[in-house]
C-alpha cells in the first residue's frame, strides 16, 4: 500500500530515470490533458511531498500525481515488456532519452529510442500545473516525514489542535503530518500500546511527545527497503497490519480489524485487543469489517 516511504522510493526511481533527459513521448490518458504534448522538454527533477509526486519539467510545468490506494509508477527500459497492469489502467506515459541523443545520433530526432519510459498506472490524481502553483496541490500538507521541511514540534502542534479526535484519524490527516497511511497508522498505535480510537487527549504524555519521532523513525527505516518492516523480524514484517485473526506477536491474542472513520473511504485498521489500551469497535462490528476486508477486490 503506497505511503510516504513508497512514494519516496517511487520519486527516486523516476528521478533517476528521467531527470536531465529530454522527453521523446508524452501520452496523458485523461480527458483534460489528452492533447498535451511535452515532447522536447527536459525533465528537471522528481520530488516527493508526503504521498504526492511532483515531476518538474522545463518551461515551468509540473506533473502532479498521487498513488492513492492502488496506483503505481513503473519504469521500463527500451523493448522491455510493460507489466504494471492492463493498458486501460495506464493514465500517463513519459518517455525520455538523454538530452544529447539528437546531437550524437541525428536519426534519433526522427525515430527516437527513449532510454527509459515511465508509466503511471491507476493514478487517481493526475494534474498538470504551473510549477509556481504547486501549492494548489500540496500547500495544505503538514510537515513531510521524509522531507526537508520536517518539523516534529510543528507536526505535534498540528495533531493537538483537536485533542478529542481519535489518534488514528489524526495520523491519517495529511494536514497534520504528511506520509502516514493505514499501515503506519496501525503499526504506530500498536507500538504506542493504544488503540487507534483513543482520543489524542487521553494519550499518555510520554507517548504524545514520542509520536512524531517514532513516526519519522519508522518511515526513514523503510525508505530504502524493498519490503516494509516495523518488527525487525524476518518473515514477520508487521506487528498488526494485514494480520486479522492471526496471533499477536507479543501476546498471541488474535488481531482484530475494523474500518475507521466516516465510511467514505477505506480505512482498514488493525489492533491487538490485549496489548492496546483504549476504546475500540464492538466484536460484531470488527467481525463484519474483517469479512469486508478479506473480500475486497485487489485491483
Amino acid at each position: 500500500m503506497p505511503e510516504g516511504d513508497t512514494v519516496w522510493q517511487t520519486a527516486r526511481r523516476l528521478h533517476t530515470a528521467l531527470a536531465g533527459k529530454t522527453l521523446t513521448r508524452t501520452d496523458f490518458r485523461v480527458p483534460k490533458y489528452a492533447t498535451v504534448d511535452l515532447t522536447g522538454r527536459t525533465v528537471l527533477d522528481v520530488t516527493p511531498r508526503g504521498k504526492h509526486l511532483l515531476t518538474r519539467i522545463e518551461g515551468g510545468l509540473t506533473v502532479h500525481s498521487h498513488l492513492g490506494m492502488e496506483g503505481s509508477w513503473k519504469v521500463y527500459a527500451d523493448q522491455q515488456r510493460w507489466t504494471g497492469g492492463p493498458a486501460h489502467q495506464i493514465r500517463v506515459i513519459l518517455a525520455a532519452a538523454p538530452a544529447s541523443a539528437a546531437d550524437t545520433d541525428p536519426a534519433s530526432a526522427t525515430a527516437p529510442h527513449p532510454a527509459r519510459t515511465a508509466v503511471g498506472y491507476r493514478l487517481p490524481v493526475l494534474d498538470l500545473l504551473r510549477t509556481t502553483e504547486e501549492h494548489r496541490a500540496v500547500g495544505h500538507l503538514g510537515p513531510d516525514l521524509l522531507g526537508p521541511d520536517w518539523d516534529p514540534d510543528h507536526a505535534l502542534a498540528n495533531l493537538l489542535t483537536d485533542p478529542a479526535r481519535p489518534l488514528g484519524e489524526a495520523l491519517l490527516d495529511q494536514r497534520n503530518l504528511a506520509g502516514i497511511g493505514n499501515v503506519y497508522k496501525s503499526e504506530l498505535c500498536f507500538l504506542l500500546r493504544v488503540t487507534p480510537w483513543l482520543p489524542l487527549a487521553a494519550l499518555p504524555a510520554e507517548h504524545t511527545a514520542q509520536l512524531p519521532v517514532l513516526a519519522k523513525k519508522l518511515l526513514e527505516a523503510n525508505r530504502d527497503r524493498p519490503i516494509r518492516s516495523t518488527t525487525g523480524r524476518r518473515g514477520q514484517d508487521l506487528f498488526v497490519y494485514g494480520r486479522a485473526n492471526r496471533p499477536c506477536l507479543r501476546c498471541n491474542t488474535p488481531i482484530r480489524v475494523a474500518d475507521q472513520g466516516d465510511g467514505t473511504r477505506e480505512r482498514p485498521t488493525y489492533w491487538c485487543p490485549n496489548c492496546q489500551a483504549g476504546p475500540a469497535p464492538s466484536a460484531t462490528h470488527a467481525a463484519a469489517s474483517s469479512h469486508r476486508t478479506q473480500h475486497r477486490p485487489t485491483n
